[in-house]
């Protein structure tokens, strides 16, 4: 009775949610300025943080206010939360506990990032904030005509299956008999996963562009064998070769979502194929490295979130380290809303290694998720981290902060039994610790990158997700495959591909 009473909220707060897409721009801006008003009016009386943070800028507008960054965020947390009773550590011990996915204090749903700018975030939502995330969920696939849930059809979500994560958390939150879904984790082998949706055979499927990407390859090479009638993705930037390749394979568009952990979704697409921020519940400012407001049209270096909703863990001008670009003008669908024209995202890359004892006729190649890698990284007592893979398939993890010998020993031997059970070959392993992580050309620092591309794996996407994705970036487009320093524009998606990716947290990263 308890889940149906959710769903019964979640409908009716998506249903107002989404009243907001008839209204006009002037409407729309009302609306805003009236949250922005009492979100700071509360954040100034309840956070000690924010309090002080805005001490003599309180009749200044938004964009006078401090950036508030994650590092901030997590460096002064229990002055943050408006409740005295939530504490980092006991929060930190409660998502590393049996009963993570279970509320805090009876009350609280706690989240954590994966860490996919280098630092780790944990995000607190009372019951009021969750129905309302939850609503928002479920605002994309209205959006994209997806079949309606009294139509009861056949769902598969392939996402992360780590219990503080968003999608997983967002997904057993809004199980239900009602809703036969399929729930898998992104990290299974291939096979496993064209397994279970061949027997499983549903009508729409959620996963992260990565994964689409593969199955895709299997659906075109026999081994999938369903029918899907609606397809959404999100936590990876979407490259217009995966979308080709899902049309080749199911003769239908994709719809993509870009979200977070913080605030998701920031962005989805319409009908008309055009991604509109999501601006009824937060204002989302484009800015440059200073903090400076960018003209549609011009690419963003960050976006900077205010969460006119959330109370508990207010969000006031925070940074999302992600490159966006404005599109100018109104959409023909008739939202108010702005829309992008891309995003950039964070670079990470699905790694892919020969195959252990490869025999005539099976995979030469396989290929690992970043999921992977982050479930064992993040456990490791590290300031920060980066998985680097070689050109001849060496993989190198750097770790940064105060060194503890063992763990590195330890890390070491996890990595080589995660590749051992994946039937992956890897000619050396090395754990060190650094001063500092190697950064790219914008002070990006990747968490997982090749130094070298792999041409001989779908040679021609990837060829052509590495063009579109440095053209989009304003960067020369060479016809060389091989890179020597770390680079932040994206070989292949948004966050984890399969082929060459970024996150979300989610996003990449809900995500």
């Amino acid at each position: 009775m308890g889940n149906s009473n959710l769903l019964l909220r979640v409908g009716l707060a998506a249903w107002r949610q989404e009243r907001s897409g008839s209204w006009t721009a002037e409407r729309l801006h009302r609306h805003q300025q009236q949250g922005l008003a009492a979100l700071r009016r509360f954040a100034a009386e309840h956070s000690a943080f924010y309090g002080e943070l805005h001490r003599g800028l309180e009749g200044q507008p938004l964009e006078a206010l401090p950036i508030v960054t994650k590092a901030m965020l997590m460096a002064d947390f229990d002055r943050v939360v408006t409740d005295p009773r939530l504490c980092l550590g006991d929060l930190e011990a409660h998502l590393a506990g049996a009963q993570a996915d279970e509320p805090y204090l009876g009350r609280y749903t706690v989240l954590s990032t994966s860490g996919s700018t280098g630092l780790r975030g944990v995000f607190v939502f009372d019951e009021r904030e969750w129905t309302q995330a939850l609503a928002a969920i479920a605002r994309p696939l209205a959006w994209a005509g997806a079949p309606p849930p009294w139509t009861r059809p056949r769902s598969a979500i392939i996402a992360s299956a780590a219990g503080w994560h968003y999608s997983a958390r967002i997904g057993s939150a809004l199980a239900s008999r009602w809703l036969p879904t399929l729930r898998l984790d992104a990290g299974a082998p291939l096979a496993e996963l064209v397994e279970k949706l061949n027997a499983w055979q549903p009508q729409a499927l959620a996963v992260y562009p990565s994964v689409l990407l593969q199955l895709a390859e299997e659906q075109l090479a026999g081994r999938l064998r369903i029918r899907l009638r609606h397809i959404g993705t999100s936590a990876e930037r979407l490259p217009q070769a995966t979308r080709r390749r899902v049309h080749a394979a199911w003769g239908i568009r994709v719809f993509d979502t870009y979200g977070a952990t913080e605030y998701a979704p920031i962005a989805t697409e319409c009908r008309e194929g055009h991604l509109h921020l999501l601006e009824d519940r937060a204002i989302v400012e484009v800015v440059d490295e200073r903090g400076r407001a960018v003209p549609p049209g011009e690419a963003g270096a960050r976006l900077l979130l205010t969460v006119l909703d959330r109370r508990t863990q207010p969000l006031i001008r925070y940074e999302i380290s992600d490159g966006v670009r404005e599109l100018p003008g109104r959409c023909a669908c008739g939202r108010p809303f702005r829309m992008l024209a891309g995003i950039e995202g964070r670079v990470e890359e699905t790694l892919a290694f020969a195959a252990a004892g490869a025999r005539a006729g099976g995979p030469a190649r396989v290929e690992l998720h970043p999921n992977l890698f982050h479930e064992l990284l993040e456990r490791v007592p590290a300031t920060g981290w980066q998985v680097r893979q070689e050109g001849d398939g060496r993989l190198a993890v750097l770790l940064t902060g105060t060194t503890h010998a063992e763990a590195g020993a330890l890390l070491k031997a996890q990595l080589a039994a995660l590749l051992a059970g994946r039937g992956a070959s890897c000619p050396a392993i090395e754990v060190r610790w650094v001063e500092g992580l190697p950064r790219g050309a914008s002070g990006k620092a990747p968490l997982i990158l090749r130094t070298e591309a792999r041409t001989e794996v779908r040679t021609e996407v990837r060829a052509e997700v590495r063009a579109e994705g440095q053209a989009e970036a304003g960067t020369e487009v060479r016809t060389d495959t091989r890179t020597d320093t770390p680079s932040d524009t994206p070989t292949d998606m948004r966050t984890d591909t399969p082929t060459d990716i970024r996150t979300d947290d989610q996003p990449r990263r809900a995500a």
